[in-house]
């Protein structure tokens, strides 16, 4: 059986998940967003090959979620910093980190979020961008967009999307 590139499946979800190939892009995303930049500092907070941390860091300069930047010229270094792109993922990460607090958190969450504009501890929640509900499993819907398409990876959901628009 042949395996299809997750890059080519038309599933948003898919797509993402792809550049996280492991833990390990999700890891550096949450030191790179928290503020350590610098290839070594990672490295030793990770505790992450040089080999697999390079790879990983090239991956993401080339899909435009971080950028390296010079910060000192003699001698060279650079830093990595985080694009809109990469600033993006912020929420994707404080959800992953909601539901391991939950699931995984024992004694209990090992980092505390602060909303700088209210001033309280707080945790990530998917709201409706239009009424402000909470969005769950329960009330909850997927329907077909634009660029849905039955093919690897959508063999069984894309049929079921499909019946949804007529249905709906």
């Amino acid at each position: 059986m042949t395996r299809t590139p997750l890059s080519d499946v038309a599933c948003s979800i898919a797509r993402a998940t792809d550049l996280f190939a492991d833990a390990w892009t999700a890891l550096i995303m949450r030191d790179v967003v928290l503020g350590v930049t610098r290839f070594d500092d990672l490295a030793r907070d990770l505790g992450i090959s040089r080999k697999i941390l390079a790879a990983r860091l090239s991956r993401l300069v080339e899909e435009g979620v971080l950028v390296r930047e010079r910060y000192q010229d003699h001698p060279p270094r650079e830093h990595y910093l985080a694009t809109e792109k990469g600033e993006e993922l912020y929420p994707v990460l404080l959800a992953l980190m909601r539901w391991g607090d939950r699931w995984y958190g024992e004694p209990g969450p090992p980092v505390r979020v602060r909303h700088l504009g209210c001033g309280h501890d707080t945790q990530a929640i998917t709201a409706c961008a239009h009424c402000g509900s909470e969005l769950t499993v329960d009330n909850t819907t997927q329907l077909p967009g634009p660029g849905g398409r039955i093919g690897p990876g959508t063999q069984v959901i894309g049929p079921l999307l499909a019946a949804r628009r007529t249905s709906s």
